[in-house]
């Protein structure tokens, strides 16, 4: 592997997280408008069209399969995990949902193994993994947030971030056939949108377009479709092609912690010396799981 790829795919990962571990600033101000499901909806909206602005090109698959594989993206990174995300949240806690989404890393090196051939998780790996759980539980669970089980939120956590690691398993495979991040991206969010169609009909969303007349809730709509959804789904694109599914996955152990940070800095909230903790457990973690990666792959 090249070694410049190979750090911009580093830095496109990290890229990536930063700017989702921000997007709950932007999600709060426009949940006073909007429900989950609209800003969902209007968000991939704005980022499918940047796409085609960017790259004005239509992309030709060579197979029933390829297509199957987009296809399989689309409702799995896009759909399916929004979805039960945004549910997710409005059935259990907030810091019981952050915590089981930090479970992906090591569903998607599980998924490595069996479906992609990988390495298997060895003793640091999961070393590094129980350590950033036990951050991000720090993180997650302070304050009045005490560990409640409802179960049906619960799950559908659980099943969000099984649904990432196997679009991570998906887009990998997508890598292969050596399309453009841009025109794979935006393939990727068409079927997303596609599949959004039929809970559209159980839960139909209000266009009142004038809600964008809001200046807040404009710029707000725009970070998310144009940062979060088109830019940032690109550059997690292109470091899954370039590092693999395992190594890009770790970066989500930070998503924590830059909501923390950006907490502090945006709604002037304190830091605790709980959450310092965390903080520091999290990034041990992540440093942990991904020295055992880069050990693999020397060998």
């Amino acid at each position: 592997m090249n070694k410049q790829n190979h750090l911009y795919g580093h830095l496109a990962s990290a890229f990536s997280i930063f700017v989702w571990g921000t997007t709950f600033i932007s999600t709060k101000v426009l949940l006073r408008s909007f429900t989950p499901l609209e800003i969902l909806v209007f968000r991939f909206i704005i980022g499918y069209a940047a796409l085609w602005l960017a790259y004005p090109h239509f992309m030709k698959t060579k197979s029933l399969k390829e297509e199957s594989l987009f296809a399989c993206a689309g409702i799995c990174g896009v759909t399916l995990y929004f979805l039960m995300e945004n549910f997710a949240l409005t059935m259990t806690l907030t810091s019981n949902v952050s915590t089981i989404i930090a479970a992906a890393p090591f569903i998607t090196a599980l998924f490595d193994w069996f479906f992609l051939k990988g390495k298997r998780p060895g003793i640091r790996f999961m070393a590094g993994f129980i350590t950033a759980i036990v951050g991000i539980g720090l993180i997650s669970f302070q304050g009045n947030s005490t560990l409640e089980l409802n179960p049906k939120g619960d799950l559908l956590a659980l099943f969000a971030a099984i649904t990432w690691a196997a679009y991570s398993v998906f887009t990998k495979k997508i890598g292969e056939y050596g399309h453009g991040t841009v025109e794979t991206t935006r393939r990727i969010f068409f079927y997303g949108l596609l599949f959004m169609i039929p809970v559209l009909t159980v839960l139909p969303i209000r266009l009142e377009l004038h809600r964008f007349s809001n200046v807040s809730n404009l710029l707000n709509i725009l970070f998310l479709g144009l940062g979060a959804s088109a830019l940032c789904f690109a550059t997690w694109n292109f470091g899954v092609k370039v590092l693999g599914t395992v190594k890009t996955s770790i970066y989500i152990y930070a998503v924590p912690v830059i909501t923390v940070i950006t907490s502090m800095i945006f709604l002037k909230e304190t830091l605790s010396l709980q959450s310092f903790f965390g903080i520091l457990l999290t990034l041990a973690g992540l440093m942990l799981s991904e020295s055992k990666i880069k050990k693999q792959a020397e060998t």
